[in-house]
């Protein structure tokens, strides 16, 4: 048996009684119980799980052989600290992600997420926030990151991985599969015996409403909350390692995460394969998505749950399937998180695809995932209300009490129970976001929402995105949400600007289907139809393309620069 696929000694968790769980020793487990089951498949290539395993503990001994993996005892830190070595992910979606972050967990040392579209200031700022020790890139990243690794000199390892650039290597750097190849596919005891739920996990968040932000997490804890630490048939947490062994050797599903793994749902969803023992399965062309090729990967490798980034991904997805029906009988969900599917892309899925289900997910780097929201074939689709999971509630507008359900407050979304120790080296934002009330503690995501009479959460928006017109609060998600019941909008973004006629004014900027030309009033006129007529937007303005960012989420500050170019100012 290779050494650490037996887990560690039960600790004691969060709960009285209970095991603590660590990624490292999850993965380790599920491999010694399925060890020739396929792991990850990413075009021609394929690796079991006991071959992801060899790698992992290879790239772990690498960082390991280079001085990394120093862990200070939690105990002696701040909430809001790390107390171990962080390790850069600046790749596109790749086996070699998902090989390093669990091989950067195995060495206790801390992966997270870098965007690879970041210029070099982006990539600068996140590197010396997160005091990086350690990188791995894809090779057409080498450049961006050349212009500014001399600002950090504790960046002591960098891995490159080969790609279509043909870029040569980065002087200094190591390529990846040689590193690997040098190193012992076998861990030290002392390192396996060490893995511990009290290890950290790390996930800078995007940065949509200021600079991005480290959330860390006990990976015991964010086991539970994302990362495949409940049984699928029950929701309920495991009991034990030998519970989630047991369970890997039932027939496995097959996964596909179709946007950047570089965006926690992604990977989230890659670690839940992981725990159940299934097989994630990734598109040849992983640096945008492709919808026909999404298709084709479906059909080919038998995929049965697909994930992606609300209508950015959903829209193209269907729109492709409408133009060429596929039998694709073995897709039984389709789960969209990180920005909004709107009920028509639900309803034309379903449609389309009559076997299969969409699961609209609610979550966030500060939660975890917290509620969902099904939709079956048949069913009339809708937006905007969730089924909460446990620990998910509405804390009222001052955040001193938690609102009953059929409170008509507009509240703060919020999470308890399994929730992050901070923001990384930021105790201010960590104060402000996790608040304590009567001895309870609660992480808050920054939006807005109403707990409804039935316990359903009816999710309002980014409270950053709120628009004050008239003395009356809009928020921009819903305005989006009505605006795209027009079946000839593909996409819109809305936004605030200054009025002082209302004080701000709501201007859309919309995306119509090529073929179709429908007027102001045509648009605003079924908007109309689900929310009131004070929050329809009071400009419209029509641009070819909406940019979003590679998870698919809104660029507000692109369309604000669309606005303030084309629209004049109130007078």
């Amino acid at each position: 048996m290779l050494s650490g696929s037996t887990p560690p000694p039960a600790i004691s968790g969060s709960d009285e009684g209970t095991v603590s769980f660590n990624l490292a020793a999850v993965h380790e487990t599920v491999e010694s119980a399925v060890g020739q089951r396929d792991c990850i498949v990413w075009g021609n290539r394929r690796f079991t799980y006991s071959e992801v395993g060899d790698r992992s503990r290879r790239f772990a001994n690498h960082l390991i052989e280079s001085g990394l993996g120093t862990v200070a005892d939690r105990g002696t830190l701040d909430p809001f600290s790390s107390g171990q070595d962080h390790i850069a992910l600046y790749l596109h979606n790749s086996n070699e992600y998902l090989e390093a972050m669990l091989g950067a967990f195995k060495a206790r040392t801390v992966p997270f997420n870098v965007n690879y579209r970041y210029v070099a200031d982006e990539l600068r700022y996140v590197l010396l926030d997160a005091n990086a020790k350690g990188i791995v890139f894809h090779s057409q990243f080498a450049p961006v990151l050349d212009s500014v690794r001399g600002d950090m000199p504790e960046l002591s390892v960098l891995l490159q991985v080969p790609d279509d650039s043909d870029t040569p290597l980065l002087p200094g750097a190591q390529w990846y599969e040689e590193a690997l190849e040098a190193q012992s596919p076998t861990l030290d005891p002392a390192i396996t015996g060490s893995w511990s739920g009290e290890d950290l996990y790390m996930l800078y968040t995007g940065g949509t409403t200021g600079s991005p932000r480290g959330v860390i997490w006990r990976q015991d804890d964010i086991f539970a909350a994302a990362m495949g630490g409940r049984r699928l048939d029950t929701n309920q947490p495991w009991a034990s390692y030998e519970e989630i062994r047991s369970n890997a050797r039932h027939d496995g599903a097959v996964v596909m995460p179709s946007s950047p793994l570089m965006h926690g749902a992604a990977h989230w969803l890659a670690f839940v394969a992981f725990a159940n023992g299934n097989t994630i399965v990734m598109p040849p062309n992983t640096a945008a998505f492709d919808a026909c090729q999404t298709l084709d990967t479906i059909e080919s490798h038998g995929v049965n749950v697909l994930m992606i980034v609300g209508d950015s991904f959903g829209r193209p997805l269907v729109e492709a399937l409408e133009a060429e029906p596929r039998f694709v009988d073995s897709l039984l969900v389709i789960v969209s998180g990180g920005a909004v599917l709107s009920a028509g892309i639900k309803q034309r899925l379903t449609t389309a695809l009559p076997n299969t289900m969409v699961l609209d997910g609610l979550g966030a780097s500060e939660t975890g995932t917290q509620a969902s929201h099904l939709t079956a074939p048949g069913q009339e689709a809708t937006s905007g209300v969730f089924v909460p999971t446990a620990g998910a509630t509405v804390l009222c507008g001052d955040r001193t009490r938690v609102l009953s359900p059929g409170d008509q407050e507009v509240g703060w979304l919020a999470q308890t129970g399994r929730i992050p120790l901070g923001y990384l080296h930021d105790p201010d934002r960590s104060s402000e976001r996790m608040v304590t009330i009567d001895s309870q503690r609660f992480a808050l995501t920054g939006d807005r929402a109403r707990l409804l009479e039935d316990g359903r959460i009816e999710l309002k928006g980014r409270d950053s995105s709120v628009i004050n017109t008239g003395g009356e609060k809009v928020f921009a998600e819903e305005v989006e949400s009505a605006l795209l019941t027009h079946s000839d909008l593909r996409d819109a973004i809305v936004i605030g600007m200054p009025s002082p006629t209302w004080g701000q004014r709501v201007v859309a900027v919309i995306e119509t289907s090529p073929s179709t030309n429908p007027s102001d009033e045509e648009i605003l006129d079924t908007a109309g139809q689900s929310i009131s007529r004070f929050k329809l937007p009071k400009a419209i303005i029509r641009v070819d393309h909406i940019e979003r960012s590679a998870a698919g989420k809104p660029d507000y500050a692109w369309a604000k620069q669309i606005v303030t170019r084309e629209l004049p100012n109130e007078s």
